[in-house]
């Protein structure tokens, strides 16, 4: 049965041959993501749960890129529970500041996410990473917390749509444009529960910064 890239890549993590559109699968995680606004919450939901261990320190991201430097006492406060939570589980890829940066940047960047990998995140943001191949999207922070404990979170697989682009991108064109002209073509709620999958011999002529916007 053909299978759309998102629903292959979702196949691969929750270990079946196939899926379809709708349906509730568990998937393993390549990377659990969280900054200095929703790592507190999740790591409180996490204390909640009563657990006192991570599924895999590599594979959890934190960074401190919302208020960092702290911008008043509550932002402190928060960077603060997220360091001492990365340095209790020794989390392998925490960012704080002298070498943090935008999250979203950051992690392609640093090498940490790449084609292929199924990818949540407490941001809405976390789509970005379909610019690398990769299956990524914004949790709630109790649904990063379980993926911090568990190395799983469930998905509605989505159905797909295609988005073809030709021809060569005049000068002043960016990804944002792009992104924009589709927006206005389907409406800003026009792909929920969807994949946006791009093909077409004009995605040559886009740079990875263009494809990380139209993502983001």
């Amino acid at each position: 049965m053909s299978m759309t890239m998102t629903q292959k890549i979702l196949a691969n993590h929750a270990g079946l041959e196939s899926v379809v559109a709708g349906q509730l699968i568990e998937a393993k995680l390549d990377m659990v993501l969280g900054n200095d606004v929703t790592s507190p919450v999740a790591i409180n939901e996490m204390t909640k749960f009563g657990k006192n261990s991570v599924f895999d320190k590599t594979k959890i991201s934190l960074v401190m890129d919302h208020f960092t430097p702290n911008k008043d006492i509550q932002s402190a406060q928060n960077c603060k529970q997220v360091r001492e939570f990365a340095k209790k589980y020794d989390i392998t890829h925490y960012y704080d500041v002298g070498n943090m940066g935008i999250e979203h940047a950051l992690l392609p960047e640093q090498g940490v996410v790449t084609c292929g990998d199924c990818i949540i995140g407490a941001d809405s943001h976390t789509c970005t990473y379909g610019a690398l191949g990769a299956f990524s999207t914004g949790v709630g922070s109790t649904d990063m917390a379980a993926g911090m404990v568990t190395g799983k979170a469930w998905f509605k697989v989505p159905s797909a749509i295609k988005v073809v682009i030709t021809g060569k991108k005049a000068p002043c064109i960016s990804g944002k444009d792009v992104v924009l002209h589709l927006i206005g073509e389907i409406g800003v709620d026009g792909a929920l529960y969807k994949s946006l999958e791009f093909t077409g011999d004009g995605i040559k002529e886009l740079s990875m910064d263009d494809r990380l916007c139209i993502s983001n």
